[in-house]
């Protein structure tokens, strides 16, 4: 198990660096993560959501996630309000108070999930949340130490030096774990050192016998973003252009509440490929693609885009013909009203969207949560010019959204959800292909899709697309890539008998 001195230290980098690692051993490994509080998720083959690092941790072991990964999701609604997501399903929103009471018969839900996941496999990499040290909340936990005593597992302490404080964040975490639970970590790694491992030596010498466990990794900062963002920690993270001048500059809004923004990491890998974030009308200048991501309270980042001034600018964008792409809520928010009549979202009722789609959505208790295979109709916008591109993707989304006027051109047409052949359509676009609203995730994963997006744009402002554009790129292999950069800094034999399963 890899806990970790506090959030953001990189558990889950390393945990899918471990799922490789073992996996290419000829092990059968899988993820597990008890809870997760995320507002970037994915969709199990069946249909369930789970936190994205989990399903990407799955890719590194090479195996379909299940919702057994991460029986439990909490997404952020607010400082103190969460949407509830027990086995893939919503169960609520719920308040931190509301969730102590859940929390007793969740933890059999824990239990159940990790006896099928390790009953399955030959090993499990199980992630922690947070720190274990938070002593406020030791009687709650279901996530960190408790899943720990739940499978007997040895725990790697993770702590990031590039934060500073490092020696300080390990010693003084493993001071404050009861001690039952500080006999249970086995080994310390340090992570994101930048800069001479020489250097570090004498204080190594000193935390191990200060704490009397041993240092068994000193992982490297790596530049290159191999791993797909887990939340809004990792925003800033993104990889755009390797400090050249882009061909394409694509400015995503930074939305208060956004939610699975690594659709947009595909393209910020590409070459030539600016990708910013945007919180201001000024930072809409020069772009070439202005994006609405996903939003899990799409009227309350409405208000707050109004209330900036991004409302009015994206509009007279639009109006003077630049590309706005608007997905899952960032496409709700395109149309011309969003209703809520079961107050899903919010208390404030009905909102008036932004118009420049004449579609209309209105949010209903029940989820869609569900993967796709959709193929590109070729109507005037990116994917003109190619009719019959097939992609894969998934929907996450609250709401049903309708057309308003017959004939409108759609970008996408579905022709399967959720395993069941059907004839149905996604998303709109004006009559100019300018403006287009999809629900679809994941979709820039596709190489074709990237290829024609980018291609798209260029010409329109008279730039020559990339060869390169589309092909595997950076985040192919990139599993492979993680696991040599870790197996060269961790004592990978020590991790081995730790875990009973030698390299």
């Amino acid at each position: 198990m890899l806990q970790g001195t506090s959030s953001g230290v990189g558990k889950s980098v390393l945990a899918a660096a471990f799922c490789r690692l073992f996996a290419r051993a000829g092990y059968r490994v899988a993820p597990f993560k008890a809870q997760n509080m995320s507002l970037n998720a994915a969709v199990t083959a069946d249909g369930g959501e789970i936190g994205r690092a989990q399903a990407a941790q799955a890719e590194a072991a090479g195996i379909e996630p299940t919702v057994d990964m991460n029986p439990i999701l909490l997404k952020p609604e607010g400082d103190d309000l969460s949407q509830l997501v027990v086995r893939g399903r919503a169960a609520g929103r719920v308040r931190f108070r509301d969730y102590r009471v859940w929390q007793p018969g969740l933890a059999p839900v824990v239990a159940q999930s990790l006896a099928r996941v390790r009953a399955a496999h030959d090993v499990v990499v199980i992630e922690g949340a947070g720190s274990p040290a938070e002593i406020n909340l030791r009687d709650a936990d279901l996530v960190n130490m408790h899943v720990a005593r739940l499978a007997g597992a040895p725990v790697l302490l993770v702590g990031d030096i590039d934060r500073g404080g490092v020696f300080a964040a390990l010693v003084g975490t493993l001071a404050l774990l009861v001690p039952a639970d500080r006999a249970r970590v086995a080994g310390l790694v340090i992570n994101r050192l930048r800069g001479d491992l020489a250097v570090l030596g004498p204080g190594l010498d000193e935390l191990r016998a200060l704490t009397g466990v041993p240092v068994l990794g000193v992982v490297p900062w790596i530049e290159e973003r191999l791993v797909p963002p887990e939340d809004s920690l990792d925003l800033d993270a993104m990889r755009t252009t390797d400090g050249v001048a882009p061909i394409v500059d694509v400015a995503v809004v930074r939305l208060p509440r956004i939610a699975n923004f690594d659709d947009l990491e595909w393209l910020a890998a590409e070459p030539g490929v600016r990708v910013r974030w945007v919180i201001s009308p000024r930072d809409l200048a020069g772009a070439d693609l202005l994006v609405l991501p996903g939003s899990k309270g799409t009227i309350a980042d409405l208000a707050w885009l109004r209330a900036r001034g991004l409302a009015e600018g994206i509009v007279e964008a639009a109006r003077a013909g630049r590309p706005v792409l608007g997905v899952c809520g960032g496409y709700q928010m395109l149309g011309r009203a969003l209703h809520d009549p079961d107050r899903v979202e919010t208390e404030i009722g009905p909102a008036p969207g932004l118009g420049l789609l004449p579609v209309e959505t209105t949010f209903a208790r029940d989820k869609t949560t569900c993967r796709v295979h959709a193929r590109a109709t070729g109507v005037p916008g990116p994917f003109a010019g190619a009719p019959g591109l097939a992609c894969e993707a998934y929907e996450i989304h609250a709401g049903v959204t309708r057309l308003l006027e017959d004939g409108v051109p759609r970008p996408f047409t579905v022709v399967t959800r959720g395993g069941a052949c059907v004839d149905d359509f996604d998303g709109a676009a004006n009559a100019t292909g300018t403006v287009t609203g999809t629900y679809l995730h994941g979709l820039f994963a596709s190489g074709g899709a990237r290829r024609a997006l980018l291609g798209w744009l260029a010409a329109r402002v008279g730039r020559a697309p990339l060869p390169e554009w589309g092909r595997s790129g950076r985040c192919s292999g990139r599993w492979d890539r993680l696991a040599d950069i870790v197996a060269g800094a961790v004592d990978l034999q020590a991790i081995g008998r730790l875990a009973g399963r030698p390299f």
